[in-house]
């Protein structure tokens, strides 16, 4: 019995700009499956308290702000409980700035595996990305503890909470694309993004409501993404003042073209990743 031939594959770089080929990303699904789970042990691994950490992290941080700008700046909170005010801020930010640091990190921390095999480059920030959703829904676990000692229910829009937590997903995939890819050629980009990670949450309503922001300067603060991801999230389990509508469209629009400029850009340069690494 004959056995079947080799194939061949040959990997170039492309010369015109196309968007990554989805379906072979589903075709290597299982690697995806078995990256995100990477991600996860490496995360915690030799760390004596492991997973936890998903719960200290947000619930500390809700305690130094709501004492600092709850107590001492007497923010607003339109009308809520600060801790559940801010920590339900917390929760969307934090999923998209841990997932948007791993993601940008995810092209150098694979470049060894990818030099030795061949798989959709695009995994690497998908997986990265896709990792920090554990972490999410243990501190989720939290937040609703602390609806319940507040006496909060959510009303009809908490079925929306599932929306916002994908588009927390999709911003921060987007801006991995990018940085990614710009990573992989220079290191400059790790060093930024702690600095740019601090001045980001200083520009979505984490700590104050979005009404804070003047009129005159709205439509720029809506260019930033996570506007609406943040102020749809706290509205759809806290309730409150219902987000703007028109902010929810273009935080959704700029997000969908940072998304569809980052797939664009990370296909033509991916082929070249290995060399540049």
């Amino acid at each position: 019995m004959k056995s079947a031939p080799l194939q061949k594959l040959v990997i170039t770089s492309a010369r015109t700009w196309s968007f990554p080929d989805l379906r072979e990303l589903w075709s290597f699904r299982e690697l995806l499956m078995t990256f995100i789970m990477r991600d996860i042990k490496v995360r915690y691994k030799q760390t004596a308290i492991g997973i936890l950490w998903a719960v200290i992290q947000p619930v500390v941080t809700m305690v130094v702000f709501t004492l600092i700008f709850g107590r001492l700046g007497q923010l607003p909170s339109n009308g809520l409980p600060y801790p559940a005010f801010v920590l339900a801020a917390l929760l969307p930010w934090q999923l998209f700035v841990k997932a948007l640091t791993q993601g940008s990190m995810s092209m150098v921390a694979l470049g060894p595996i990818m030099a030795k095999i061949y798989f959709p480059r695009l995994i690497a920030p998908v997986s990265s990305v896709l990792a920090g959703l554990i972490d999410f829904a243990i501190a989720f676990a939290i937040l609703i503890l602390i609806m319940l000692w507040y006496g909060i229910a959510p009303g009809p829009q908490v079925l929306l909470a599932p929306f916002f937590v994908l588009l927390a997903l999709c911003a921060a995939l987007a801006v991995s694309l990018w940085l990614s890819a710009l990573n992989a050629e220079f290191r400059d980009v790790q060093h930024a993004l702690p600095f740019v990670g601090q001045i980001w949450m200083f520009l979505t309503p984490v700590v104050y409501p979005a009404s804070l922001v003047p009129e005159a300067w709205r439509w720029v603060y809506l260019l930033n993404p996570m506007v609406g991801v943040v102020e749809g999230f706290r509205w759809s389990l806290l309730g409150g003042p219902t987000p703007a509508l028109m902010g929810m469209v273009v935080s959704t629009v700029v997000m969908l073209a940072l998304l569809v400029g980052g797939l664009l850009y990370f296909a033509r340069y991916e082929k070249a990743f290995v060399d540049r690494l």
